[in-house]
């Protein structure tokens, strides 16, 4: 599927929840969304556990 129909249909989602529900619907449905794209990205094999745990500067000490 083409990103930029994904981001359509994650802003037209996130633009229902925040009409119906409110801000606080909104928020869960964002934060919801972005916990999935990372899930996806770990499935797809583009992230590893590791890379949110080394340092920004891989120096060795």
């Amino acid at each position: 599927m083409n990103m930029a129909v994904v981001g359509m249909i994650a802003g037209m989602a996130l633009g229902f929840a925040g009409y119906f529900g409110g801000f606080g619907a909104f928020l869960l449905v964002a934060a919801l969304g972005a916990v999935g794209f990372v899930v996806g990205r770990f499935l797809q094999g583009d992230l590893e556990p590791g890379d949110f745990f080394r340092p920004r500067d891989e120096r060795r000490r």
